[in-house]
């Protein structure tokens, strides 16, 4: 082929093969994560061998990932991020060097590693996790704004920050000399742009994008977002520091303005694309000859390193007060190697701290982890419900979920219980309180609590689908439930067990998607609200006044449609009008 269409070929071959990839899982009812993992090695030099460049791709790749992080940075307001700052900076310092620590004393016990600084730098290699399979796994589940997902994404987040502190430290471990002098310039480095960063944020950025947005062309917006979003991932790159964090960082400062929502309507196809490229080329380097040679030795570091992070995430969540259900399902989250190790164990290879032979296993051991994290994910609620069913740990795991706090009045009748105070709750709350409600609230986040103490709203904390919890909150009692929580499984289990503590309790219970909007009627709440279907009820609304309808017309078409609860609008059943 012409050298001037190898690109072109080459990357025809990997979305063609992501495409493909990703349609038999999803008909498979897997991750389609897990079909772009396979597609890189079916067509990369280590299968079939249909690409002439890889490294192009790769290239490309990095793209992905500063798309993957700008979008998670225009979702993820600093006021969420607040809400888990210490679980964030203290929690991931521990997972971190815990993981370095326990990860050197076992390398040195057996013999794997000569001296502490080989040890360490694996133990560093081994305590990253991966952001984009976990950002990409959250993102298909509707989790990115549960408990769980965010602690993830801000543990994520944190190693993110460490990892350029990690690529300055470890080249120096053999030269203890001038490991202070190394550690000061790193941190001068990341001051220096965090500094930047927020006077960018504040007086730069939100006047460059009102300025553009007056243009009001959408080449040059979207033409901005993309130079922006690279030219900051560029410039923490040449800084020492991951693009990643710099990506997240641009999209932070673009969250903060009120063009936020269309900034990420227009960056999230492109997100789509390239990210699609990323975890093929994670594919690419697998070499199953490796894997075959080494089956049995990769296979027992794979099955140490899951169970051995989970292990040491699972109490560290638990110490910063979350529950047993979140630190299990955060623990299962966050125990594969990230894709940035390869870059580190890269680094130690080029300075002599592993061989070739503990690299190539480190990559085997790395890609398997990746590919698994999508399936351990999905089978943590399972797992965690089936502990709980245990006759001799059940009973144990229970007594854990009883309330950390709660501030009950001792006659509390008629309330409504609302379980979950982020936006959606707390509209919810000052409604009520504005009509002369009585109002309970369940929650399982400290932040939130401290604002409900602070606002002298009755609340229990701790999951609100714990029976414990329930009890607490006397739904006998009540005279409704409000069910505002962001996890679909939460909300699931607790419409269940609030039914069987309170058959006759009028329920209305937010849905996500379309499919649970089914689930949480057949599992008989009341009501079921879904949030882009009564948008679209809105906007229909004021677009009939608009056009000169009736108010009494239009009222009578809205109820029409919340009566048989979506039915006629819904796009994805056969009947719906067109």
């Amino acid at each position: 082929m012409a050298a001037e269409h190898s690109f072109i070929f080459d990357l025809s071959v990997v979305l063609g093969a992501a495409a493909v990839g990703g349609y038999i899982a999803h008909r498979l009812r897997q991750p389609v994560l897990i079909g772009y993992l396979v597609s890189g090695l079916a067509v990369g030099p280590l299968g079939f061998r249909l690409l002439d460049d890889p490294e192009q791709i790769q290239s490309l790749a990095e793209i992905g990932v500063a798309f993957l992080l700008f979008a998670l940075g225009v979702q993820f307001s600093l006021e969420e991020l607040n809400r888990v700052r210490r679980v964030a900076l203290q929690g991931s310092l521990l997972q971190m060097g815990l993981t370095a620590a326990l990860v050197a004393t076992i390398t040195l016990a057996f013999g794997w590693a000569q001296g502490w600084g080989q040890g360490l730098f694996l133990g560093a290699v081994l305590s990253l996790s991966s952001t984009a399979v976990v950002l990409k796994t959250l993102t298909e589940r509707g989790e990115i704004n549960t408990p769980h997902g965010q602690i993830m994404l801000a543990i994520l987040i944190a190693q993110d920050l460490a990892l350029g502190l990690m690529l300055a430290v470890l080249p120096t471990l053999d030269q203890p000399g001038q490991l202070h002098w190394v550690i000061l310039t790193a941190l001068l480095k990341v001051g220096g742009f965090l500094v930047l960063a927020i006077l960018a944020g504040r007086w730069v950025v939100p006047r460059m994008i009102r300025a553009i947005a007056r243009t009001e062309s959408n080449e040059l917006f979207l033409l901005t977002l993309i130079a922006f979003c690279l030219g900051v991932a560029l410039l923490t790159a040449g800084l020492g520091l991951s693009i990643e964090i710099g990506a997240f960082v641009a999209g932070l400062m673009i969250a903060e303005i009120e063009y936020a929502d269309h900034a990420l309507a227009k960056v999230l196809p492109l997100r789509d694309t390239f990210a699609s490229l990323f975890f093929v080329s994670i594919g690419m380097l697998v070499d199953p000859s490796v894997l075959g040679q080494n089956l049995g030795r990769i296979l027992g570091l794979v099955s140490l390193v899951m169970v051995g992070k989970a292990m040491i995430v699972l109490p560290i969540v638990l110490l910063f007060g979350y529950s047993l259900r979140t630190a299990l399902l955060t623990s299962c989250g966050l125990n594969q190697i990230g894709e940035f190790s390869f870059v580190l164990a890269l680094v130690g290879l080029e300075v002599g701290l592993i061989t070739e032979n503990t690299y190539l296993l480190l990559l085997g051991t790395t890609a398997i982890t990746l590919v698994l994290t999508p399936w351990v994910l999905k089978a943590a609620d399972p797992l965690t419900e089936a502990l709980y069913q245990l006759p001799q740990l059940g009973p144990w795991l229970k007594r854990l979920e009883s309330p950390q706090q709660l501030a009950v009045p001792t006659e509390l009748k008629n309330h409504v219980v609302v379980a979950g105070y982020g936006r959606v709750g707390r509209v919810i709350v000052r409604i009520l309180r504005r009509r002369g409600y009585a109002v309970l609230v369940l929650e399982n986040n400290e932040a939130a609590v401290q604002t409900l103490r602070h606002k002298q709203i009755p609340y229990i904390l701790g999951d609100a689908d714990s029976e414990l919890i329930l009890e607490k909150a006397d739904l006998n009692a009540a005279k409704a439930l409000a069910i505002a929580l962001p996890d679909p499984t939460s909300t699931r289990l607790l419409l269940q067990r609030a039914l069987a503590i309170a058959p006759d309790l009028e329920i209305i219970a937010r849905a996500h998607t379309t499919r649970e909007l089914d689930l949480l009627i057949q599992s008989g709440a009341q009501e079921v609200v879904q949030p882009e279907f009564e948008a679209a009820l809105e906007l229909g609304s004021h677009l009939l006044h608009s056009l000169g309808d009736a108010p009494n017309h239009i009222r009578s078409v809205i109820e029409q449609i919340r009566t048989d609860r979506y039915l006629s609008i819904r796009p994805d059943l056969p009947n719906a009008d067109e």
